[in-house]
């Protein structure tokens, strides 16, 4: 029998059989085989209640779409199943994405509704690929929004990613790690996310250091000799005050005593009431010399406690973040999803809509553009949906509707706009280089520090962010609503 690891050999087969139950449904319809559609990506609902989300995901996206195929072997398993068509299944063992895909760059600050990614393409490719795009699109940019946060509430202090151990599996966990390297935090404990994107790795010990020599003093020592360079010693194994930090400064001592000027040495606290220990540690290790000591704290941080810990004066450098950041545990859910916006009859884009009783779920219909508007001190003030192709000049004021307010008068004055979406697949074809998961984290650090309000940064009731929509595009969404 072959093993069954790794589980997914071909991420083609990581679909919802709906997908091809429908793709198998359009292909037997021979005139609707190369009719082409638009698809939209979005989200409804900011997580945690915030007030905006990261975009994270796009590489894997593209890559996915550009290399996407099917095995001999998915289509022997497919055959099996009894559900399709031979015609369909020879489709299949050749084919390849050769549609449009547009996109919001990876690591832009992103609000419900607006289209971040959409696929233009044939029915059945355009079908085919859902279920991988938003599986990278949900995960990522939930991780990437909830590290952010973290960041955040850090006020500027170190942040590093602890979660492998914790994450829902490997790709959780390394992916995951790429995710909250985009949402701004320091490193990773995962070396295969280090080797993979370049982030920086680093970890300390584990309590089975410690408790391996039997006694603490000689486990600090055995492992300043081997890493002096890097010598963040575990406190708490036996008793942080009575013997962890007094056992640590000890050896600060020896070290110093032979010369050794550590670069990066302090200790770490894993348990206990963190701030307490912090400033009690802090206290000692400044009265025994050693200023520049780090203090690490790990257990079970988020945004909340950090936020607590930091209140009460807790004297911490790094903060070591695994499990709440790594599954979102707050909110493990980012709800992105992708609905048919248009389809071309004869060479004429046709919009759809998605009407439903939850207001929040009913779609923005049409091929669109997405545009950021900008006050004159360049910060975002609203995002704007256009028709496709409409014309937009902000050289004067300009009528807009606010869908929450459609009947109050609104105009953008002394006001800039910048298209969203780019072109990042094209008949089938990356259209830009990869980036850095550094690149992409300065991109995100960028917009909060210059564009995004800090209103709209706070945990607690922030400041909506509004859709707006142009009076055309609005004035044909209720048409659409009116005549459903």
């Amino acid at each position: 029998m072959k093993g069954m690891y790794p589980l997914a050999n071909n991420p083609a087969m990581v679909m919802d059989l709906y997908e091809l139950t429908m793709a198998n449904g359009y292909f037997k319809n021979v005139e609707l085989q190369e009719t082409k559609v638009a698809f939209d990506v979005f989200f409804r609902k900011i997580p945690d209640g915030g007030g905006f989300a990261i975009f994270a995901g796009l590489e894997q996206i593209v890559d996915y779409i550009t290399n996407l195929h099917f095995d001999k072997e998915d289509v022997d398993y497919l055959r099996s199943l009894n559900l399709y068509s031979e015609e369909f299944l020879k489709y299949l063992e050749t084919f390849r994405f050769h549609g449009d895909v547009y996109a919001f760059e990876e690591g832009s600050v992103i609000y419900p509704n607006e289209p971040v990614i959409t696929v233009v393409a044939d029915i059945v490719e355009a079908q085919i690929i859902e279920t991988e795009i938003l599986a990278q699109f949900n995960h990522q940019s939930l991780i990437a929004t909830k590290a952010q946060r973290v960041v955040h509430a850090a006020e500027g202090r170190i942040v590093s990613d602890f979660g492998a151990r914790r994450a829902h599996n490997n790709d959780a966990a390394v992916f995951g790690a790429r995710a909250c390297a985009i949402g701004g935090v320091h490193g990773t404990a995962t070396v295969l996310a280090g080797q993979k994107f370049g982030i920086p790795v680093s970890g300390t010990m584990a309590h089975s250091w410690v408790m391996f020599y039997g006694d603490e003093l000689t486990a600090f020592r055995k492992f300043a000799e081997v890493y002096p360079d890097n010598c963040i010693l575990l406190v708490d194994t036996y008793d942080v005050m009575g013997s962890g930090v007094p056992n640590a400064i000890k050896v600060f001592h020896e070290m110093k005593q032979k010369g050794i000027e550590s670069r990066n040495y302090g200790i770490r606290l894993d348990s206990g009431d963190l701030a307490y220990l912090a400033k009690k540690a802090r206290k000692a290790l400044d009265h025994a010399g050693f200023k520049d000591a780090k203090i690490v704290i790990s257990n079970s941080l988020d945004e909340y406690s950090i936020t607590s810990i930091l209140k009460q004066g807790g004297p911490v450098d790094v903060f070591g973040v695994g499990e709440r950041m790594i599954t979102a545990k707050s909110e493990p859910v980012f709800g992105g999803v992708y609905k048919l916006c248009a389809v071309n009859k004869k060479g004429v884009w046709e919009p759809r809509i998605k009407i439903s009783d939850n207001v929040e779920k009913t779609t923005n219909p049409g091929l669109k553009e997405v545009y950021r508007i900008y006050d004159d001190q360049g910060r975002a003030i609203a995002d704007l949906l256009t028709k496709k192709g409409e014309p937009l000049d902000l050289s004067k004021p300009y009528d807009f509707v606010s869908p929450e307010r459609p009947w109050k008068k609104y105009k953008y004055e002394n006001c800039t706009a910048k298209p969203m979406q780019k072109l990042v697949v094209e008949k089938g074809k990356r259209t830009y280089e990869t980036e850095a998961v550094s690149d992409i984290a300065e991109r995100v650090k960028h917009q909060l520090h210059h564009e995004i309000w800090a209103e709209e940064q706070r945990f607690e009731n922030p400041h909506l962010h509004y859709l707006d929509m142009s009076p055309d595009y609005y004035e044909m969404k209720i048409h659409m609503l009116s005549h459903s």
